[in-house]
């Protein structure tokens, strides 16, 4: 069951990363990593900051964290829960910027998050969707112990106007790797 005590926005640190609740001064450098060509490919067109900022600040239904890495923010990850305790879980959406990419940020991250989720937040399912063709995000998601589900077909609609498939992911409790 979940922690009441736990917060909904901690702050997470590892080697490399720290996961932190963001601030008016986070909304110009995530809008900016929402705004590049790596991101916008599997994102789509940026929110305007307004939205970023009330993502920041709870005004949905996901929790929006700053992934900050040697000092400097590296990107956003956000995670959302479904309470319901017949279907109890939580899923997770992650952006990195193009400077980070490939250097462990985003794999730490996620296993930050998930750790939390699975601990503090006593979630013992996660959920993550990257698209299908997103190659470098499922790897990323396969090192922290994410198996796939499946093939969700015509799932979302890309840059490009047509639907393209994402891939369901999962992981358990007992498959976090360290």
């Amino acid at each position: 069951m979940t922690d009441d005590a736990a917060p909904l926005r901690p702050v997470l640190r590892g080697s490399r990363v720290t996961i932190r609740p963001g601030g008016r001064d986070d909304v110009p450098p995530l809008h900016a990593v929402l705004s590049e060509e790596s991101v916008t490919r599997w994102w789509g067109a940026p929110d305007d900051a307004q939205d970023v900022a009330a993502s920041l600040a709870g005004d949905g239904s996901s929790v929006l964290l700053v992934i900050e890495a040697g000092g400097h923010v590296a990107g956003g990850i956000q995670y959302h829960e479904e309470e319901d305790p017949m279907y109890r879980h939580a899923g997770i959406d992650i952006f990195v910027g193009a400077a980070y990419q490939g250097r462990g940020v985003g794999p730490e991250a996620v296993g930050l998050l998930a750790r939390y989720l699975c601990g503090p937040r006593g979630h013992h399912r996660i959920t993550i969707d990257p698209a299908a063709a997103n190659e470098r995000a499922i790897r990323c998601y396969a090192k922290v112990g994410f198996r796939p589900v499946g093939v969700m077909r015509q799932y979302e609609r890309g840059t490009d106007g047509q639907f393209h498939d994402g891939l369901l992911m999962e992981l358990l409790r007992d498959d976090l790797l360290p």
